[in-house]
C-alpha cells in the first residue's frame, strides 16, 4: 500500500505574533515552526497502516527552503520518502492553488491512500484536503480518526456531533482528512534522524508545475483580537450568584 500524507508547517502555537506592515498576514521573521497538529496524526495514521500491512509513506509538503525540516522530521519518524513543492510565494495560493500544485506533483505516484490534517493550525480553513480529492478524482471522507485495510478497500471511523460516530467502506484510492487526538504519537528516535539524512528527498520548483498563482479567495487583511476588560456585578443570594457564575463560565468564557 503507497500512502501519501500532505504535511503543513505552521508557527509554533506560543510563538509571539506580530502583524506585517501589510496587514495582510503575520511576520515570520523570529518565529519557530513546527509540523501542523493534525498532520502529525495523519502521519501516525499512515505509519501504523504501514507497519501493519506493508508498503510505502511519502510526505508531500509546499513551502519555502525551510519546509524541508519539518519533512525530514517525518523522516526521521519513518517515513520513507518525501516531496518538497518548493515556492518562496506560497501565501499568494488559495487553497484551490496550493491543492492544485500538490496533486500535479503526486499524479503519477498512483498511491493507494492519501491523508491530509483535517485543517492547518495557521489558517484553519479545513479545504485544501477534500478539493486535493476532487482534482484526482477519488473519493474522500473527513474527521476521520481510525482506518482499516479491508478486504474490498479501507473501513473508516469518523466522528459527528454529539458524540456519534460513523463506520464507512471505502474503495481505494481514496483521501482522508484526519482528526487529531486518536492515538499517540511517537517520536523521533536517533536512529530514525540518523536515516533521515539519507532518505530521498524530491525538490519540485512550483513555478514547473505550471498551476496558476492567481487565487480565487483574497486574504483581505488579519489583526489580532482586541482585548477589553470589563467588570460584572452579580446580585442576588450566594447560591444564585453561584449559579449565574457557572453558567457565564460555560456559555460565555467556556472553561467548564
Amino acid at each position: 500500500m503507497k500512502i501519501i500524507v500532505a504535511i503543513k508547517q505552521v508557527p509554533e502555537r506560543d510563538a509571539r505574533i506580530r502583524i506585517d506592515s501589510a496587514g495582510k498576514w503575520i511576520a515570520l521573521e523570529d518565529i519557530e515552526f513546527r509540523m501542523n497538529e493534525s498532520d502529525a496524526y495523519a502521519l501516525e495514521e499512515a505509519l501504523l497502516l504501514r507497519e501493519a500491512h506493508g508498503g510505502e509513506v511519502v510526505v508531500l509538503s509546499a513551502g519555502p527552503e525551510r519546509v524541508g525540516q519539518t519533512i525530514r522530521e517525518a523522516l526521521a519518524k519513518g517515513a520513507d520518502r518525501g516531496i518538497h513543492i518548493v515556492s518562496d510565494a506560497l501565501s499568494g495560493y488559495d487553497a484551490l492553488g496550493v491543492a492544485s500544485l500538490m496533486a500535479a506533483a503526486i499524479r503519477d505516484e498512483a498511491a493507494d491512500l492519501i491523508l491530509t490534517g483535517l485543517q492547518s493550525d495557521d489558517l484553519g480553513l479545513g479545504q485544501t484536503g477534500v478539493i486535493l480529492a476532487e482534482l484526482l478524482g477519488i473519493c474522500h471522507a473527513s474527521l476521520i480518526l481510525k482506518i482499516e485495510k479491508s478486504d474490498s478497500g479501507i473501513r473508516v471511523l469518523r466522528e459527528l456531533e454529539d458524540g456519534w460516530f460513523q463506520h464507512i467502506d471505502m474503495s481505494t484510492p481514496a483521501l482522508l482528512t484526519i482528526q487529531s487526538g486518536n492515538t499517540k504519537l511517537r517520536y523521533a528516535t536517533l536512529m530514525g534522524i540518523k536515516k533521515a539524512k539519507t532518505k530521498d528527498l524530491r525538490v519540485v520548483e512550483a513555478a514547473a508545475l505550471g498551476v496558476s498563482a492567481t487565487p480565487c479567495v483574497l486574504l483581505d487583511s488579519v489583526a489580532l483580537p482586541s482585548r477589553q476588560k470589563t467588570t460584572q456585578m452579580l446580585t442576588g443570594t450566594p447560591a444564585e450568584a453561584a449559579a449565574k457564575l457557572v453558567e457565564k463560565l460555560q456559555q460565555e468564557v467556556r472553561v467548564l
